[in-house]
């Protein structure tokens, strides 16, 4: 059974898109209505106009930049209306503007804030604690209730509370369950009994996205790791279907990542053209050849899988267990190859994981400690689409810092714990 065979929807604004998006807002009034933090030089924030970056200073510690290597000592980033103007040795920086708030950084180390390219933001609050544990920038692993996209839009009014964001609205899935709810233009896919199947509904699930503002689409190959009763090896869309999806994302310019575990569901997802295999634990040899001359992007939220491993449900800690090893052997065989990668802790469900930890456990997947960090810097960036205002501390770029405590090409530990973070020239309190 198909749906009626109807014009997408409308891309304009409307009331009833004002009134969802109030809805995915409810609770942060208060955040918009101007309790981000007072303007200081201890806090290092000048707050202008709704949307405006601060100015700020962050001078005296050794700078990384990720894409080179390269550790300058004793730097100097100076940031004015969000936008670092200058960064690097203190000689070479010039004057420094007066009047502008300093944060100083002697003894610590100054890297450019992290791109979480796999996480579900809900909620102004888990928006705010991405930011605090040194997620500045991220993608949207879907949403119920297109949440993501309100998120993205607060993160554009005051960026000091959210992570600069591309937003997937709702997933592209078999069973929309209560996500039928979040915009009336799905609602006729509630009279389909073998669900989101058919060309037309797959087409529709996308339009509704794209028409609601998505900036990218997400979906499924596969079943889910962290449901016990499901096997991710049980594959739910083939390889027309995929393509499907794909196409009608493509002809609005925007890409697919695909939820993948099993090897057949990695093949046919790559070769339908998705832009991101994520999780991807059995992806195997072909697949990654296959990836890397494609140019897709491998994200296998490692987090994640470890996470699983110490669930309390035994069916989830034993597939966390059996999982973890083999999704690192793959990690370590995408990164000799050449097949590009990128960090995404897959948090949900209201508790954010330091996008750190995933860097971590790359490094643990065979990863040098500096490509490790590259997987949240610039690799993840060009992923989004930031890579001329992300994952560098560079003139042009986002003024989006991290201060961290130790050297994280020793330690990467640091990285899940800054001392400061600054948002777009807003320095903000580190996470406890």
């Amino acid at each position: 059974m198909c749906i009626e065979n109807t014009p997408p929807p409308s891309g304009r604004l409307t009331r009833r898109g004002v009134l969802a998006g109030a809805a995915a807002l409810a609770g942060t009034s208060a955040v918009l209505a101007g309790t981000a933090p007072a303007a200081s030089a201890s806090s290092g924030a000048r707050h202008g106009s709704a949307g405006r970056g601060g100015d700020l200073v962050v001078e005296g510690g050794r700078l990384l930049d990720p894409a080179t290597g390269e550790v300058t000592e004793d730097a100097v980033v100076v940031i004015a209306g969000g936008v670092v103007r200058a960064a690097g040795a203190r000689g070479r920086v010039g004057r420094v503007p007066a009047g502008v708030p300093v944060l100083r950084a002697h003894g610590q180390w100054i890297l450019p804030g992290l791109v979480d390219a796999h996480i579900h933001l809900s909620t102004a609050a888990e928006a705010r604690d991405a930011v605090l544990k040194g997620a500045t920038s991220a993608r949207s692993g879907s949403t119920n209730f297109y949440q993501d996209i309100a998120v993205r839009e607060l993160a554009r009014q005051a960026p000091e509370q959210a992570p600069r964001l591309r937003a997937a609205g709702v997933f592209v899935t078999p069973d929309l369950g209560d996500t039928i709810l979040a915009d009336p233009d799905l609602a006729p896919l509630a009279r389909l009994r073998d669900g989101v199947r058919s060309a037309d509904a797959l087409r529709r699930v996308v339009e509704v996205n794209l028409a609601r503002g998505a900036d990218t689409i997400k979906t499924r190959v596969n079943e889910r790791a962290g449901l016990p009763e499901q096997d991710p090896l049980v594959q739910v869309y083939d390889h027309e279907q995929l393509s499907t999806i794909v196409a009608a994302a493509r002809r609005r310019g925007k890409g697919v990542l695909c939820h993948s575990y099993s090897e057949k569901g990695c093949h046919d997802a790559v070769t339908a053209g998705i832009r991101s295999l994520e999780h991807g634990a059995f992806v195997g040899e072909r697949t990654l050849h296959e990836m890397r001359r494609r140019g897709t992007y491998f994200t296998p939220t490692l987090t994640a899988i470890a996470g699983l491993a110490e669930s309390s449900d035994p069916v989830l800690a034993e597939r966390g267990r059996t999982y973890l090893p083999v999704l690192k052997r793959a990690v370590l065989a995408a990164h000799e190859l050449g097949v590009p990668l990128a960090a995404g802790t897959d948090s949900s469900g209201g508790t954010v994981d330091p996008i750190g930890r995933e860097v971590e456990l790359m490094h643990a997947a065979g990863l040098s400690a500096l490509d490790a960090i590259r997987t949240a810097t610039t690799g993840a960036a060009k992923l989004l689409g930031f890579d001329s205002t992300a994952g560098r501390l560079a003139r042009g770029f986002a003024g989006d810092v991290l201060v961290l405590d130790g050297d994280p090409l020793a330690d990467l530990g640091v990285l899940s714990r800054p001392a400061r973070v600054v948002r777009a020239g807003f320095a903000i309190p580190a996470a406890a």
